[in-house]
C-alpha cells in the first residue's frame, strides 16, 4: 500500500506538470519510480529501464487527458501534430531499442544530466527566437525523429524539446504547450511498444509487461488522468513562467541527487 501511494503521488504531480507547464511528466515519474523500484527489490540492471518504460506507458493516458482539455480551448495545432508524428514514431521506437542496450548506470547519468539541462533552461528562460515557420515533410520527420529518440531515452512526453521547436517555428507559447501535449501521445505509444518488445523475457517478480511495471502504471494513471486537465486549465490563468522557475529548483535537487547519490 505504501508503494502504491507513491505511485499515486507521482501520477498526480506528473499530470499537473504535463498539463500546466507542457513538460514531460517523466521528469517527476522517473526519479520517483527509480527509488521506489529499488525499495521494491527490482534488480539493479532493470531499474532505470523499467522506470523509463513505465513512465512512457503512463503518458499514453496523461496525454489523452491533457490534450482533451487543450483541444476544448482550440489551442492544438493538429496539422503540426499530423506532420511530425511519422518521425516521432520512428525515433521513439529506435530510442527504446538504444536504451535497452545501455546500462542502468549510464541511463541514470544521462537522465540526471538531462534534468539539469531542463532546469537551467527553465530557470533562465531560454527560448529560441521565432525566426521561421514549420519545415516541410523531411524537416518535420527529422525533428520528430530527434524528439522521439531523446524522449524515449529519458521517459518523457517530449515537451521539453517539442515546445522550444514549435516556438522557434513561430507558434505562440500556449499553443506550443497544447500541441506538445498532443505530440506526447505518439511518443508514448511508440515508446511503450519499444520497451515492451525490448524487455521481453526479463526475470522480475513484480507484475510486468516487458519493461512496463503494471502496478506502478496503474497508480500513476489513476492519479494523472485526474490532475492533467486541472493543469491544462491552470495554464490559461496562472503565471506559467514563474512556476517554471520554481519547478526548475526541484529539478536541480533531483538531478544532483541522482548524480551523486548512486543507485
Amino acid at each position: 500500500m505504501t508503494f502504491f501511494a507513491l505511485y499515486l503521488g507521482a501520477g498526480a504531480i506528473a499530470g499537473l506538470m504535463a498539463g500546466l507547464l507542457g513538460i514531460g511528466g517523466g521528469m517527476v515519474i522517473v526519479p520517483m519510480l527509480t527509488y521506489t523500484f529499488i525499495a521494491h527489490g527490482i534488480p539493479h540492471e532493470y531499474v532505470l529501464h523499467m522506470a523509463l518504460g513505465t513512465s512512457l506507458a503512463s503518458i499514453i493516458f496523461t496525454s489523452l487527458s491533457s490534450v482533451r482539455a487543450h483541444h476544448q480551448r482550440g489551442a492544438v495545432n493538429w496539422q503540426a501534430v499530423t506532420r511530425i508524428t511519422p518521425g516521432i514514431l520512428a525515433g521513439t521506437f529506435i530510442g527504446a531499442w538504444i536504451a535497452a542496450q545501455l546500462s542502468t548506470n549510464f541511463l541514470k547519468i544521462f537522465f540526471a544530466c538531462f534534468l539539469l539541462y531542463v532546469a537551467t533552461q527553465m530557470l533562465v528562460g531560454l527560448k529560441p527566437k521565432a525566426t521561421r515557420t514549420l519545415p516541410g515533410a523531411v524537416g518535420m520527420f527529422g525533428a520528430g525523429g530527434t524528439i522521439g529518440i531523446f524522449s524515449s531515452l529519458v521517459g518523457i512526453g517530449g515537451g521539453t524539446l517539442s515546445v522550444p521547436f514549435l516556438s522557434w517555428c513561430n507558434t505562440e507559447m500556449r499553443k506550443a504547450i497544447a500541441t506538445s501535449s498532443a505530440i506526447g501521445f505518439p511518443i508514448a505509444i511508440a515508446g511503450t511498444a519499444g520497451y515492451i518488445v525490448n524487455g521481453t523475457g526479463i526475470d522480475i517478480a513484480s507484475p510486468h509487461l516487458g519493461y512496463i511495471h503494471l502496478t506502478g502504471l496503474l497508480g500513476i494513471v489513476l492519479a494523472s488522468v485526474c490532475t492533467a486537465p486541472i493543469g491544462a486549465r491552470m495554464t490559461h490563468t496562472l503565471p506559467v513562467d514563474k512556476l517554471k522557475k520554481i519547478f526548475s529548483i526541484l529539478l536541480y535537487v533531483v538531478g544532483t541527487k541522482m548524480l551523486i547519490g548512486g543507485l
